[in-house]
């Protein structure tokens, strides 16, 4: 089913299509004056011209999935061809009508993901694009190029390629545990995109069911598994797949990476998830020495903590290339992404990864000459071979800390005191499905673009919010209130619906309220002048607490900053601590006597 040159798409259509969130299609819109203007639709629900968007996606680099995204109206794609089950055998559908095969789920933002859905993602947008080309062997549909993933547990690295390349590559996994890759099968064949699969129980080390993929795999994605403390290794002393050095029985891990890169073809990329010891371990030395010196490693990856699967982990990734021919002695790129406040700040599309290994700050990349490698224990740490970041003078930190000082106390004396109610103050309330039946406000899409004033129900238990007409209005929006400003305050609604729709449970994976409960939440019943007392307290709360947060932020910059300069010498170990003046307020005065 294809939209014709001239159908109409909303920004959330245009989001799923290019596989971006909302968010990314409305800074879209901000950004770049040539994005295509609308075509038809509302002021608050706009649509599109897609041939319009297509061309400009394309034309900037930001279509890589267009490939795979689907061509209906609501930007999804139904299942056009077999889905294999294990064993490769075609699953039949009773009814070829493709309207009655299942359709993808709703959209979800890159907040919504967990954290191993955003890592799947993330490995997935590492894998080159020739990853679709044709050249993969085996006996089955030689044709489609195979992407693996040896310890696939419940499939969210393989899905995520499926995402990325559709039908033009076909999938392959194995797990150790039969409850997974049950899960795995019933994610797959639920899958709308039909990219072929087949799925293996058994341990991938010592009963490789995927071994007629050796040296001919297309790509390799692989999160292995974390919790075990050794790997039998005395039993593979001598397998074949140790191209690089027979590991340790403490570097399970290494066993994980050359197995991985066994399979694959000439030009294949492997993308593994290991931990931080395995870039320093001294077991593991002379492993990542030959995989250097080789030329197979060709990028390393910190990621911000608590990227992986399991909760709270260093997770680092490895990119890996079999060579054409000779050995490509090339340096290796170091990445440093673990000091990103969030993880959804780490690219999840291939052309942001190009353009961060092009134009990347050397303070988070920089390539580092394999000689420069080998020169002592192969320490792989990115931390550890990009460029420093202090590059300041003593004078520099001590104007720094000065303001920072001043920044402090001007925070703690705008400290709000409230004065006591004079009795218990009881209000009368009323439900929203009041407020909207008597035309005061109204519950519109969530698909809708939300404008500076609405109050934003969101996803995950966070609370409600005002919008403020910028992009991060359409972070995990989970329902849009647009009010009359002239009979209710947005600031008053927001805080007093925090309690409400907090105590309220949710039925959804999403955390976030559906209508008829949002509709039940109850509020004051407080005349205009008053609601708005109440919301300059709240608003200047609000923003009194983002300062806060902002020096909070700001001070343990400063710290870290001057750890570095104590390290790199630009700082000497002696140090005073700052007094107060004698004009500080009579807080800092009370607080000095206490």
């Amino acid at each position: 089913m294809s939209l014709g040159e001239h159908d109409e798409v909303t920004a959330a259509a245009i989001a799923r299509l290019a596989g971006v969130s909302r968010a990314a299609v409305a800074n879209w819109r901000r950004r770049y004056p040539e994005f295509p203007k609308p075509v038809g639709g509302s002021e608050h629900s706009p649509t599109f011209s897609l041939a319009e968007v297509e061309l400009w996606l394309k034309a900037t680099g930001k279509g890589d999935q267009l490939s795979t995204a689907g061509r209906t109206e609501t930007g999804t794609q139904r299942v056009d061809g077999p889905v294999l089950f294990p064993g490769g055998k075609p699953r039949p559908w009773e009814n070829s009508d493709l309207d009655q095969l299942p359709v993808q789920g709703p959209e979800r933002g890159v907040a919504d993901l967990t954290s191993g859905e955003l890592l799947a993602r993330v490995m997935a947008s590492l894998l080159p694009r020739s990853t679709a080309s044709a050249g993969s062997s085996g006996d089955w549909d030689a044709d489609v190029p195979v992407v693996l993933d040896p310890a696939c547990s419940e499939a969210t690295l393989l899905l995520a390629v499926a995402d990325r390349f559709g039908t033009e590559v076909r999938l392959a996994g194995q797990d150790v545990r039969l409850s997974a890759t049950e899960a795995a099968v019933r994610r797959l064949s639920d899958n709308p995109l039909g990219t072929l699969y087949e799925i293996h129980t058994g341990d991938s080390l010592l009963d490789n069911r995927l071994r007629r993929y050796l040296g001919a795999a297309a790509a390799v994605v692989c999160e292995p598994p974390f919790d075990l403390p050794q790997w039998p290794s005395a039993e593979l002393a001598t397998d074949p797949r140790w191209e690089f050095g027979t590991p340790a029985p403490r570097d399970g891990e290494l066993a994980w990476v050359q197995h991985c890169y066994a399979h694959l073809r000439p030009r294949g990329v492997a993308v593994v998830a290991v931990s931080p010891r395995t870039c320093v371990q001294l077991s593991g030395q002379q492993i990542r020495a030959a995989l250097v010196r080789s030329g197979a490693l060709r990028d390393v990856i910190a990621l911000p903590k608590g990227m992986g699967s399991a909760p709270d982990t260093d997770v680092y990734l490895w990119v890996l290339q079999r060579p054409y021919g000779a050995p490509d002695h090339r340096e290796v790129r170091m990445v440093d992404l673990s000091k990103l406040g969030d993880a959804a700040d780490v690219p999840h599309e291939f052309a942001v990864w190009e353009r961060l290994f092009s134009d990347a700050d050397p303070t988070i990349s920089r390539a580092v000459p394999r000689l420069e490698l080998l020169d002592g224990d192969v320490n792989l740490l990115p931390s550890r071979h990009v460029t420093k970041r202090v590059e300041a003078s003593a004078d520099d930190f001590a104007r720094v800390t000065d303001r920072l000082h001043a920044l402090h106390l001007r925070a703690l004396q705008g400290l709000p005191r409230f004065t006591a109610a004079m009795a218990p103050t009881r209000h009368s309330s009323v439900t929203l499905g009041e407020l909207e039946r008597a035309g005061v406000l109204t519950v519109r899409s969530r698909d809708d673009t939300p404008r500076a004033g609405d109050v934003l129900l969101r996803t995950l238990g966070r609370p409600p919010i005002v919008a403020t007409g910028t992009a991060e209005d359409d972070t995990g929006i989970a329902q849009i209130i647009e009010i009359d400003p002239a009979q209710l305050d947005a600031d008053f609604l927001a805080t007093f619906l925090r309690a409400d729709a907090g105590a309220l449970p949710v039925a959804n994976t999403l955390g976030a309220l559906n209508r008829d409960d949002l509709r039940r939440c109850r509020v004051p019943r407080l005349p205009l002048a008053e609601q708005r007392r109440y919301g300059d307290a709240f608003r200047y709360l609000r923003e009194l607490e983002d300062v806060l947060a902002a020096l909070e932020k700001a001070s343990a910059h400063v710290i870290e900053q001057t750890v570095y300069g104590l390290i790199a010498g630009v700082l000497a170990p002696d140090f005073t601590l700052m007094k107060n003046t004698d004009d500080t307020s009579a807080a800092d005065e009370e607080k000095r006597e206490l």
